[in-house]
């Protein structure tokens, strides 16, 4: 187990933002955004395009004016009372402004389950406060997850029994 702490952010942070459905229109930006956040994961242009068309993908952007501040996608396990944030990520200008918070919320109400779960880099401290704030416990390693042979923190939330 890992442990951090966490500092919220400062009502003069907040951001005026709109959460919106994201859709095949925003492409680019999300191309932007993914390689912004995820300099050694972006997914390719391929997944991108199935994240953002795919039906039984939720996903919601973050809107600071006219650009995309945040995004998040997830989807609901088949069978399952269970759902999966299969990305989110705000751009560093915008972070600790409650985008990445109101992005998980929203995707947390669309999703309608029982259980969330979610993976994160275990060097990722910052995001795995902020999950833990909002309820997240881990529940699971996966080793050298990632390319560059970093575990994954598989975390979980339970919204209801």
């Amino acid at each position: 187990m890992y442990s951090f702490s966490m500092r919220l952010p400062e009502p003069s942070l907040q951001a005026v933002y709109t959460i919106l459905p994201a859709t095949w229109r925003d492409l680019n930006a999300l191309r932007r955004l993914e390689r912004i956040c995820f300099p050694n994961d972006y997914w390719p242009l391929l997944d991108l395009i199935g994240v953002l068309t795919f039906p039984n993908i939720i996903r919601f952007k973050a809107e600071v004016g006219d650009e995309m501040a945040g995004f998040s996608a997830a989807e609901r396990r088949k069978g399952e009372d269970l759902g999966w944030i299969a990305t989110i990520g705000v751009l560093p200008e915008y972070r600790r402004r409650g985008i990445a918070t109101a992005l998980l919320e929203t995707s947390e109400k669309s999703l309608n389950v029982a259980r969330i779960r979610l993976n994160v880099r275990a060097s990722n401290h910052e995001a795995i406060c902020l999950y833990r704030h909002l309820g997240f416990q881990e529940v699971s390693l996966w080793p050298a997850y990632y390319l560059d042979k970093e575990d994954a923190l598989v975390l979980e939330k339970q919204i209801r029994p």
